[in-house]
Protein backbone atom coordinates (compact mmCIF):
# COMPACT_ATOMS: atom_id res chain seq x y z
CA UNK A 1 0.00 0.00 0.00
CA UNK A 2 1.41 3.37 -1.03
CA UNK A 3 1.56 6.37 1.30
CA UNK A 4 -1.20 8.02 -0.75
CA UNK A 5 -3.47 4.98 -0.37
CA UNK A 6 -2.67 4.80 3.34
CA UNK A 7 -3.60 8.46 3.86
CA UNK A 8 -6.74 8.20 1.77
CA UNK A 9 -7.81 4.91 3.32
CA UNK A 10 -7.02 3.64 6.84
CA UNK A 11 -5.49 6.84 8.24
CA UNK A 12 -8.41 8.90 6.98
CA UNK A 13 -10.84 6.63 8.82
CA UNK A 14 -8.70 6.88 11.95
CA UNK A 15 -8.69 10.69 11.67
CA UNK A 16 -12.48 10.82 11.27
CA UNK A 17 -12.93 8.38 14.14
CA UNK A 18 -10.75 10.41 16.50
CA UNK A 19 -12.40 13.66 15.39
CA UNK A 20 -16.05 12.61 15.78
CA UNK A 21 -15.42 10.38 18.80
CA UNK A 22 -13.31 13.02 20.52
CA UNK A 23 -15.83 15.79 19.92
CA UNK A 24 -18.66 13.61 21.20
CA UNK A 25 -16.70 12.98 24.40
CA UNK A 26 -16.01 16.73 24.75
CA UNK A 27 -19.72 17.54 24.47
CA UNK A 28 -20.73 14.82 26.96
CA UNK A 29 -18.08 15.93 29.48
CA UNK A 30 -19.14 19.56 29.05
CA UNK A 31 -22.75 18.82 29.96
CA UNK A 32 -21.76 16.53 32.83
CA UNK A 33 -19.64 19.29 34.34
CA UNK A 34 -22.25 21.94 33.56
CA UNK A 35 -25.02 19.94 35.23
CA UNK A 36 -22.85 19.59 38.34
CA UNK A 37 -21.76 23.22 38.64
CA UNK A 38 -24.51 25.16 36.86
CA UNK A 39 -27.59 23.09 37.66
CA UNK A 40 -29.82 26.08 38.59
CA UNK A 41 -29.36 27.49 35.08
CA UNK A 42 -31.30 24.64 33.52
CA UNK A 43 -34.34 25.42 35.63
CA UNK A 44 -34.50 28.77 33.83
CA UNK A 45 -33.91 27.39 30.33
CA UNK A 46 -34.74 30.00 27.71
CA UNK A 47 -34.36 29.64 23.94
CA UNK A 48 -34.51 33.41 23.69
CA UNK A 49 -31.42 34.06 25.82
CA UNK A 50 -29.63 31.03 24.40
CA UNK A 51 -29.89 32.25 20.80
CA UNK A 52 -29.36 35.91 21.68
CA UNK A 53 -26.06 35.04 23.35
CA UNK A 54 -24.88 32.93 20.41
CA UNK A 55 -26.06 35.46 17.82
CA UNK A 56 -24.34 38.42 19.45
CA UNK A 57 -21.01 36.57 19.47
CA UNK A 58 -21.28 35.03 16.00
CA UNK A 59 -22.19 38.37 14.46
CA UNK A 60 -19.69 41.04 15.55
CA UNK A 61 -22.12 43.09 17.64
CA UNK A 62 -20.61 42.69 21.10
CA UNK A 63 -18.55 45.12 23.14
CA UNK A 64 -15.27 43.35 22.30
CA UNK A 65 -15.96 43.88 18.60
CA UNK A 66 -16.51 47.60 19.15
CA UNK A 67 -13.19 47.93 21.01
CA UNK A 68 -11.18 45.92 18.44
CA UNK A 69 -13.04 46.19 15.11
CA UNK A 70 -10.08 45.25 12.87
CA UNK A 71 -9.10 42.17 14.89
CA UNK A 72 -12.75 41.17 15.16
CA UNK A 73 -13.28 41.47 11.40
CA UNK A 74 -10.11 39.52 10.58
CA UNK A 75 -11.02 36.80 13.08
CA UNK A 76 -14.58 36.66 11.74
CA UNK A 77 -13.40 36.25 8.14
CA UNK A 78 -10.70 33.78 9.21
CA UNK A 79 -13.22 31.46 10.86
CA UNK A 80 -15.62 31.62 7.93
CA UNK A 81 -12.89 30.71 5.43
CA UNK A 82 -11.51 28.07 7.77
CA UNK A 83 -14.81 26.19 7.91
CA UNK A 84 -16.53 26.95 4.60
CA UNK A 85 -13.59 26.43 2.23
CA UNK A 86 -12.74 22.78 3.03
CA UNK A 87 -16.41 21.81 3.41
CA UNK A 88 -17.44 23.15 0.01
CA UNK A 89 -14.23 22.76 -1.99
CA UNK A 90 -14.96 21.07 -5.33
CA UNK A 91 -11.96 18.73 -5.09
CA UNK A 92 -13.07 17.54 -1.65
CA UNK A 93 -16.61 17.06 -2.95
CA UNK A 94 -15.31 14.85 -5.75
CA UNK A 95 -13.45 12.69 -3.23
CA UNK A 96 -16.58 12.35 -1.10
CA UNK A 97 -18.56 11.25 -4.16
CA UNK A 98 -15.91 8.81 -5.37
CA UNK A 99 -15.60 7.23 -1.93
CA UNK A 100 -19.19 7.22 -0.63
CA UNK A 101 -21.35 8.63 -3.45
CA UNK A 102 -22.20 11.63 -1.29
CA UNK A 103 -22.43 14.99 -3.01
CA UNK A 104 -23.39 18.57 -2.20
CA UNK A 105 -23.00 22.08 -3.55
CA UNK A 106 -19.44 23.27 -4.17
CA UNK A 107 -17.83 26.69 -4.26
CA UNK A 108 -16.62 27.99 -7.61
CA UNK A 109 -12.93 27.13 -7.81
CA UNK A 110 -11.87 30.77 -8.12
CA UNK A 111 -13.86 31.71 -5.00
CA UNK A 112 -12.36 28.81 -3.03
CA UNK A 113 -8.90 29.89 -4.22
CA UNK A 114 -9.40 33.43 -2.91
CA UNK A 115 -10.89 32.15 0.35
CA UNK A 116 -7.83 29.94 0.83
CA UNK A 117 -5.55 32.96 0.44
CA UNK A 118 -7.74 34.97 2.82
CA UNK A 119 -7.56 32.17 5.40
CA UNK A 120 -3.76 32.07 5.13
CA UNK A 121 -3.41 35.86 5.22
CA UNK A 122 -5.77 36.39 8.14
CA UNK A 123 -4.15 33.52 10.04
CA UNK A 124 -0.73 35.11 9.59
CA UNK A 125 -2.15 38.44 10.73
CA UNK A 126 -3.50 36.86 13.93
CA UNK A 127 -0.17 35.09 14.48
CA UNK A 128 1.84 38.29 14.07
CA UNK A 129 -0.58 40.06 16.42
CA UNK A 130 0.26 37.46 19.05
CA UNK A 131 3.92 38.40 18.67
CA UNK A 132 3.65 42.20 18.67
CA UNK A 133 0.66 42.93 20.94
CA UNK A 134 1.87 42.93 24.58
CA UNK A 135 -1.45 41.95 26.17
CA UNK A 136 -1.85 39.04 23.74
CA UNK A 137 1.80 37.96 23.75
CA UNK A 138 1.80 37.54 27.52
CA UNK A 139 -0.90 34.83 27.33
CA UNK A 140 0.52 33.15 24.21
CA UNK A 141 2.55 29.95 24.44
CA UNK A 142 4.61 28.01 21.92
CA UNK A 143 1.67 25.59 21.66
CA UNK A 144 -0.51 28.41 20.31
CA UNK A 145 1.91 29.11 17.46
CA UNK A 146 2.21 25.38 16.74
CA UNK A 147 -1.57 25.04 16.66
CA UNK A 148 -1.86 27.97 14.26
CA UNK A 149 0.77 26.34 12.02
CA UNK A 150 -1.18 23.05 12.03
CA UNK A 151 -4.34 24.99 11.16
CA UNK A 152 -2.78 26.85 8.24
CA UNK A 153 -0.74 23.94 6.86
CA UNK A 154 -3.67 22.25 5.03
CA UNK A 155 -4.55 25.56 3.36
CA UNK A 156 -0.97 26.33 2.31
CA UNK A 157 -0.37 22.82 0.94
CA UNK A 158 -3.83 22.75 -0.64
CA UNK A 159 -3.13 26.01 -2.47
CA UNK A 160 0.26 24.74 -3.64
CA UNK A 161 -1.26 21.45 -4.79
CA UNK A 162 -4.12 23.13 -6.68
CA UNK A 163 -1.70 25.36 -8.59
CA UNK A 164 0.76 22.46 -8.93
CA UNK A 165 3.70 24.33 -7.50
CA UNK A 166 6.74 22.17 -6.64
CA UNK A 167 6.28 18.40 -6.91
CA UNK A 168 2.52 17.82 -7.08
CA UNK A 169 2.53 14.31 -5.58
CA UNK A 170 4.67 15.34 -2.60
CA UNK A 171 2.60 18.45 -1.90
CA UNK A 172 -0.63 16.44 -2.19
CA UNK A 173 0.67 13.89 0.33
CA UNK A 174 1.58 16.73 2.70
CA UNK A 175 -1.86 18.29 2.22
CA UNK A 176 -3.61 15.04 3.12
CA UNK A 177 -1.31 14.46 6.09
CA UNK A 178 -1.82 17.95 7.55
CA UNK A 179 -5.57 17.79 6.93
CA UNK A 180 -5.85 14.53 8.85
CA UNK A 181 -3.49 15.78 11.55
CA UNK A 182 -5.75 18.79 12.04
CA UNK A 183 -8.80 16.53 12.42
CA UNK A 184 -6.99 14.45 15.04
CA UNK A 185 -5.83 17.39 17.18
CA UNK A 186 -9.12 19.33 17.13
CA UNK A 187 -10.85 17.48 20.01
CA UNK A 188 -7.80 17.83 22.27
CA UNK A 189 -6.96 21.49 21.68
CA UNK A 190 -8.44 24.98 21.52
CA UNK A 191 -9.58 24.19 17.98
CA UNK A 192 -12.52 22.34 19.54
CA UNK A 193 -14.07 25.76 20.18
CA UNK A 194 -15.53 25.64 16.65
CA UNK A 195 -18.26 23.49 18.25
CA UNK A 196 -17.87 23.99 22.00
CA UNK A 197 -18.33 27.74 21.53
CA UNK A 198 -22.04 27.22 20.86
CA UNK A 199 -22.57 25.19 24.02
CA UNK A 200 -20.59 27.52 26.28
CA UNK A 201 -22.31 30.62 24.89
CA UNK A 202 -25.70 28.94 25.29
CA UNK A 203 -25.06 28.20 28.98
CA UNK A 204 -23.66 31.70 29.52
CA UNK A 205 -26.68 33.22 27.82
CA UNK A 206 -29.09 31.31 30.01
CA UNK A 207 -27.18 32.31 33.16
CA UNK A 208 -27.30 36.00 32.28
CA UNK A 209 -30.86 35.65 31.06
CA UNK A 210 -31.81 34.30 34.47
CA UNK A 211 -30.46 37.56 35.87
CA UNK A 212 -32.07 39.58 33.06
CA UNK A 213 -28.65 40.90 32.13
CA UNK A 214 -27.15 40.80 28.61
CA UNK A 215 -24.14 38.49 28.22
CA UNK A 216 -22.41 40.51 25.51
Amino acid sequence: MSLYELLRGPLLWVAFGVFFGGMLVRVVLFFQLSLQKDKPIYRFFSWKWLWLSIFHWIVPLNETAKKNPVVTLVGFVFHICLIVTPLFLLAHGVLWYESWEISWWSLPESVADYMTLIAIGSGLFLGIRRMVSPHVRIVTTAADYLLLAVTLAPFVTGYLAYHQYFDYHTVLILHMFFGELMLVVIPFTKLSHFLMFFFSRAVTGMEFGRRSAPSW
